[in-house]
């Protein structure tokens, strides 16, 4: 294994890496117009996000389709990875972390609440087990660091948690990263939230489908939030095959679209 990742350089942005509901667009055995569509905007990965900060990326999420994306963008390394929640579509690729540790020299850092740490450990018992592995590189070598609604400093950049709501008993983050936050897995943003999103330039904001739903924002609600915080622009992801891409994008104020795979927005 090279010493040496094979990598683009991304500092200053980041990537949208999936913006697909848990099941991901197309749906499996779907034939609606949204999952049989030929518009690339239309093809939705599970959710995760990666910033180049000033000493290197940080991954927010590790969504069952990760090596696919990140093969897509052409990024070969993490630095550190920061957790939202610990739902399947958010930590099961876990695994493909295990290249990191070869070009890092060292464990990967991993950002997150006790329960998020609870669920990976019980998932993954594996790669935290205590006995000697059969060779380097069997498993994923990790370290967890606690978070959680304190700013935190990683990678040379101010991290800001918030405390969002998922439905009437789970508890999630969002993350502010200067003037562009993340708010994905959520239908509920606490008043305390609500004003350490001021201010921003970019909103990514969870728009499940038109109507609500019991743990995510439906799209009308999104755009609420939206016009409450009026961030410069706003990015919906976490979408279902119920929003079309350019229809819906029709129907929204200006400042407002769906979000689409592999986007990019500049860090402010």
């Amino acid at each position: 294994m090279p010493k040496v990742p094979r990598t683009i350089d991304i500092r200053g942005e980041m990537i949208l890496l999936g913006t697909g509901t848990s099941v991901g667009v197309p749906a499996i055995g779907c034939g609606c117009d949204v999952c049989q569509s030929t518009d690339s905007h239309n093809k939705r990965t599970r959710c995760s996000v990666v910033l180049g900060l000033p000493e290197g990326n940080l991954l927010i999420d590790t969504s069952p389709d990760l090596r696919q994306q990140l093969l897509r963008e052409g990024l070969g390394i993490v630095h550190a990875v920061a957790f939202t929640h610990g739902h399947a579509d958010h930590i099961f690729g876990l695994d493909d972390l295990r290249l990191f540790q070869f070009y890092l020299g060292a464990a990967l850092p991993l950002y997150c609440e006790e329960s998020v740490e609870r669920r990976l450990r019980h998932s993954f018992d594996y790669a935290f087990a205590t006995h000697e592995q059969t060779h380097v590189g069997a498993v994923p070598q990790l370290i967890f660091e606690r978070i959680s609604t304190a700013p935190f400093t990683v990678l040379g950049a101010r991290v800001q948690p918030l405390r969002l709501h998922h439905g009437p008993r789970f508890e999630v983050l969002g993350f502010r990263i200067g003037n562009v936050a993340y708010c994905t897995d959520t239908n509920n943003i606490p008043d305390g939230s609500l004003a350490k999103l001021e201010g921003l330039d970019t909103f990514i904001l969870d728009a499940l489908r038109p109507r609500p739903h019991v743990t995510h924002f439906g799209l009308d609600e999104a755009v609420a939030i939206a016009e409450k915080l009026k961030p410069k622009r706003v990015l919906f992801t976490h979408v279902s095959h119920e929003l079309d891409y350019a229809a819906t994008n029709e129907s929204l104020p200006p400042n407002m679209q769906l979000a689409y795979d592999g986007q990019r927005i500049h860090l402010t």
